[in-house]
């Protein structure tokens, strides 16, 4: 089967990483200049879009694309792993790249500052910093995050309040190894998320999501009685190989989330 020929002419590029020919699109002017991944990927994308590449087709290997467009293996490469990253194509080892049969969706979420959420929502904002204290590690943060035996940790419990009413029960642990000026932080005027967000950025991030019977402290926190199924979100950051936090957020009764996918 012929390969299609691009759907549209490559915009120009600002990087000089590439040389790019094409004669035949100029009308038989040779002419040089830089090719990106994003002008391979635009060209894949517009053809996907079209149709003309259609649901199931297999693409060519990486050499032969490489010769078409006149690129590096590796900008080949960072286009067809961005277009896996957006749903649009599945690869294999040895088997090659094809046109998903449908774009697999992905939900992609923010780390949000609650204080954010509440004014945006047009409420009034306050924060109350119930516990503090340093304390070891428990048994249960170890299992789910690899830290050490008798790791030290800044063990916090806050109150989120939209026009004074609990919005949002924190529940959070900061490893001290990994932010040790968490210990000493003023964290009584400022929560603790807006606090790391300002001072360790974050190279991965987990997060869960689960219904929950509400536990009499946060049951009392929250206004609610104790067993009430309420929404909790986990959530655990790393900095590259080293965690850094772990925090349970409990919302009071109907609270909704809603995301783009």
């Amino acid at each position: 089967m012929r390969w299609p020929e691009p759907a549209r002419r490559p915009e120009p590029s600002t990087s000089d990483e590439f040389v790019y020919t094409n004669a035949r699109q100029l009308k038989g002017r040779r002419v040089t200049r830089s090719v990106s991944y994003r002008d391979v990927k635009a060209d894949l994308l517009a053809q996907i879009r079209s149709g003309r590449l259609a649901p199931g087709a297999l693409l060519p290997g990486e050499e032969e694309l490489r010769q078409r467009y006149g690129a590096a293996r590796g900008t080949i490469n960072r286009a067809m792993r961005e277009l896996v990253a957006d749903g649009l194509i599945e690869r294999k080892r040895r088997a090659g790249s094809w046109v998903r049969q449908a774009p697999l969706r992905q939900a992609r979420f923010a780390i949000p500052l609650v204080r954010i959420e509440i004014e945006a929502a047009g409420a009034l904002y306050r924060y109350v910093l119930t516990r503090s204290r340093i304390a070891p590690c428990p048994d249960w943060l170890r299992a789910l995050s690899s830290l050490p035996e008798g790791a030290p940790m800044r063990h916090l419990l806050c109150l989120h309040l939209a026009d004074g009413v609990p919005y949002q029960h924190e529940d959070r642990w900061i490893s001290l190894d990994a932010v040790p000026a968490a210990r000493d932080a003023d964290l009584t005027e400022e929560g603790p998320n807006e606090w790391l967000v300002r001072h360790v950025p974050f190279s991965t991030a987990q997060i869960s999501f689960s219904a929950c019977a509400a536990e009499e402290e946060a049951a009392t926190a929250l206004g609610c009685a104790p067993g009430d199924a309420l929404f909790q979100v986990e959530r655990r950051t790393w900095r590259e190989e080293t965690p850094v936090t772990y925090v349970r957020m409990l919302f009071r009764r109907g609270h909704r989330m809603t995301t783009m996918a």
